[in-house]
């Protein structure tokens, strides 16, 4: 993405917040109901509480709170990481906020409104010897076969690796953050790959389990997911988004979830560069 494109989304979305308030669409107003899905095995952003089983996480926090600023309530629903997309599509979902990064092969049928600063981290078993990423050259790595992490392993090994005359990295797949984490901890991988926001709590989760591997090697952004015939509920949604962020009460969910120095200055609409 271009600098004038990136501070055009930025413009937009400014427009959209300082414009009359926007409305929701007349089938949301009517019902005064969200339909929204998560994947929920990607904590903190959205997970099931061992101890409740309860669905919490920053996404839950952020979207309950969005709701109530747009005078709805939210039915909650559960699908695997790889039907998120073809639920906005099918209508079963409004929109989607569940941990999924804003990317240019995505925005042929979607808007993002982005919200969260994240990027792609390499992480092992404390035990593990290796010292840096490099390290990693010539090794198994795992993530999630869904996300744009294999994309962007490749793309780093290419530079890193095979340009120094090194193994390329051995990309292996798994089903979700879980998956890849369990495969890392059975020794079937060397080390693995997961955003940035859920290395913290994964770290508090398994104390002194897993070790981070240098800082992201990419960046990119979370954002919320729209269909790209729904603006008047995008700009909806922006506006309330916009507000919290003025009023504190953005970074206070933030915060809570220890994320903090992950948090976006304003709304921007599909800013992500890859």
């Amino acid at each position: 993405m271009t600098r004038f494109s990136y501070f055009l989304g930025i413009a937009t979305l400014a427009a959209v917040a300082s414009a009359q308030a926007a409305e929701l669409p007349a089938e949301i107003k009517q019902a005064s109901t969200l339909k929204l899905t998560v994947n929920s095995t990607y904590a903190p952003m959205e997970y099931r509480d061992p101890a409740t089983n309860e669905l919490v996480g920053l996404d839950v926090d952020l979207a309950n709170a969005l709701a109530k600023r747009l005078g709805v309530k939210i039915v909650w629903s559960e699908t695997p990481f790889a039907e998120l997309i073809p639920s906005l599509q099918t209508k079963r979902a409004d929109f989607i906020i569940s941990g999924i990064s804003d990317r240019a092969s995505r925005r042929e049928t979607a808007d993002f409104v982005d919200y969260l600063a994240t990027g792609p981290q390499f992480f092992v078993m404390a035990e593990n010897e290796a010292k840096a990423a490099t390290d990693l050259c010539g090794k198994k790595v795992g993530t999630t076969r869904s996300t744009s992490f294999p994309v962007e392993i490749e793309k780093w090994s290419k530079q890193n690796c095979e340009a120094a005359g090194k193994q390329a990295i051995q990309y292996v797949p798994g089903e979700n953050s879980i998956d890849v984490r369990n495969q890392l901890k059975q020794g079937r991988i060397d080390a693995a790959v997961q955003g940035s926001e859920t290395l913290p709590y994964a770290q508090t989760q398994e104390a002194g389990k897993y070790r981070v591997i240098g800082e992201p090697f990419a960046k990119g952004y979370q954002g919320i997911m729209f269909r790209k015939d729904d603006a008047a509920l995008r700009e909806a949604v922006t506006e309330k988004l916009t507000a919290m962020i003025a009023d504190g009460s953005y970074k206070a969910v933030l915060d809570k979830w220890g994320l903090g120095a992950n948090a976006v200055a304003q709304p921007m609409l599909n800013a992500a560069p890859q």
